[in-house]
This record gives structure tokens, sequence and C-alpha cells, in this order.
């Protein structure tokens, strides 16, 4: 489970106080739409998930949490290279509960606009049929 105060403190200290933007939950649908429009997509899983289910293509890999629920702690340098507080952004993860909870974080702490959150996750995109590809190497 995540800690959320421990990840509201720490995403706190890694950026200036902002105003609170705005969290959006899509379905897989909705994602293909964002991705079609140019939004980045954060896959917030760990690298043996990514290796056992692929990605989504174009995804930046920035975990979030270890398995033990422990944040990462270059999590937050990590996100500021894929992605900046003023574009929108998905964020995606297994089922949609560590994404959810990041992307609150996102729009309340480091004063992202908008930040999507991809209900179901990636076990939905894949249920659905939609594509992956490979993260072997990852």
């Amino acid at each position: 489970m995540i800690r959320i105060a421990l990840l509201a403190g720490l995403l706190a200290l890694a950026a200036p106080a902002a105003s609170a933007g705005e969290v959006v939950d899509v379905d897989s649908a909705g994602l293909q739409r964002l991705i079609l429009s140019g939004v980045p997509v954060v896959d917030l899983r760990r690298q043996d998930e990514w290796r056992e289910t692929g990605i989504v293509a174009g995804s930046h890999r920035v975990t979030l949490v270890d398995a033990a629920g422990r944040l990462n702690p270059a999590f937050g340098a990590e996100l500021s290279r894929a992605v900046k507080p003023g574009q929108p952004v998905a964020l995606i993860c297994r089922t949609g509960n560590r994404s959810a909870a990041a992307a609150h974080m996102l729009a309340e702490q480091l004063g992202f606009a908008r930040v999507y959150n991809v209900r179901e996750g990636i076990t939905r995109w894949i249920t659905e049929g939609r594509p992956v590809i490979s993260c072997g190497k990852c």
C-alpha cells in the first residue's frame, strides 16, 4: 500500500508549493485519445512489472514505489526528466491505485495543471486487446 502522507511530504520537498491542478480519470479508450493528441504517458510500475506485461508504446518508465510500497527516492528527479508541470500527463500502473494516488500528488504538490489517471491501468488495457510493446530489457 502506498504511504500517501510520506509520498505527499517527499513530493512537497521536490518543488515549491503550487496551486492545485485537476485530476481526470480516463479509461483505456480515453488514454488512446490522449496518446493520439500527444499527451505523454508515465508508467509508474516496477521494472519486473514492465517485463511481465510490456508497456504502452512511448511510455516513460518511472517507478513510484518498490515491491514493499516504499517510495522510490529518485521518483521526483526521474519524473521531472520525463515531463514538466506545465504539460498534461497521463499516469498508468497495474490497476489504477498507484496512479490515482500519484495523480493527486502531482496535481496538489507539484503544480501539474492536468493529470490523467488511467482507471484499471495496464490490466484493463491488455484485457481490451490494446497493444503493448515488449520491455524485456527494461
